[in-house]
């Protein structure tokens, strides 16, 4: 007999909505959608919504966004809506009380294939590393993040020219989808759990993804060009892989990196060293060759293509880069 669910949906980013409306395409009953508070953001310190709370508006849902998930009100709230199962995409770590409330049990939905790339940032990790696929997978929460058995999960290719950007959109969508599918399974009364301690046998054999700090994203040019490119696209567009320039009169410029190309090359030569035409092109040597920067931002600037951005922007080859 199929079951009939209440559920209770919680979820921030832009990531989540996909999933949330996936749930209302397919007449499922959302009696509650928790989601971060309200932010002051941008010059103005303007009320900002997340962007689930304004698609659940838009959709005239039931919005609860507690500051406290252990808070005693929220509780009673959330228990109130009767839900037998709660989805989770992209929110916060859930405490016990949370987690446990519903009959059949909390869903989360991770943008990796668990039990690789546990933790906040897993898309732009996998990228970083250089992977050639990754995926979405769909797990029971219990109380360590992102260690709870296994429900289905689904791969997809990671693109040479992938960035965060575009994979971020490619799994949004396969993950909603397998979100369906994973729910239709609990309503079906079909699953087939795996452990995920059973999928691995080393625990360095782990790859994880904690969050993204502005440190992290400093480029490091003593590294081969693949790895800087990966790391480059891997924080593309957001929050974005920045270097800083000194000029001889001593200036300083915070440069974000968008874009590259890989030039390498079989001579040895000293890495971090910048090489352009001051009208083109503008390269950094790296520990095997240059990469070839084509859209960059400096702060306070648009985002531009190279060669906009060196007709305004003075840029000679004695300008010293600041390694990470």
């Amino acid at each position: 007999m199929q079951k009939e669910l209440r559920i209770v949906f919680m979820g921030t980013p832009e990531f989540a909505v996909a999933s949330l409306e996936a749930l209302l395409k397919h007449n499922y009953n959302i009696v509650g959608v928790v989601t971060a508070p309200d932010k002051k953001a941008g010059r103005g310190r303007n009320i900002h919504y997340s962007d689930v709370k304004n698609f659940a508006i838009k959709n005239k849902l039931n919005i609860l966004q507690p500051s406290n998930l252990k808070d005693k009100d929220f509780l009673k709230q959330l228990s109130s809506l009767k839900a037998n199962l709660q989805v989770v995409v992209a929110f916060r770590m859930l405490p016990e009380v949370v987690w446990q409330m519903p009959k059949y049990g909390t869903i989360n939905l991770h943008a990796s294939l668990l039990p690789q790339y546990r933790g906040a940032a897993p898309i732009n990790h996998a990228i970083i590393n250089g992977e050639n696929e990754t995926g979405v997978t769909t797990f029971f929460i219990n109380n360590a993040i992102d260690t709870g058995k296994i429900i289905e999960n689904e791969k997809t290719i990671i693109d040479k020219n992938d960035n965060f950007e575009s994979l971020h959109y490619k799994l949004k969508i396969i993950g909603s989808n397998l979100l369906i599918k994973t729910i239709k399974i609990i309503e079906e009364d079909k699953l087939e759990l795996r452990d995920q301690k059973k999928l691995f046998s080393d625990l360095s054999e782990l790859k994880s993804a904690p969050k993204i700090n502005k440190e992290f994203c400093h480029i490091n040019w003593n590294n081969t060009t693949e790895n800087i490119y990966n790391f480059i696209r891997g924080l593309s567009p957001y929050p974005a892989a920045f270097l800083f320039l000194n000029s001889p009169d001593n200036k300083h410029f915070q440069i974000k990196i968008f874009i590259t190309k890989e030039e390498k090359i079989t001579t040895e030569i000293p890495h971090g060293k910048i090489h352009t035409d001051n009208k083109t092109y503008l390269k950094i040597s790296c520990t095997d060759g240059y990469l070839n920067i084509l859209e960059l931002q400096a702060a306070g600037k648009k985002r531009m293509d190279i060669v906009s951005f060196l007709r305004g922007f003075q840029i000679k080859n004695d300008w010293i880069i600041i390694s990470a």
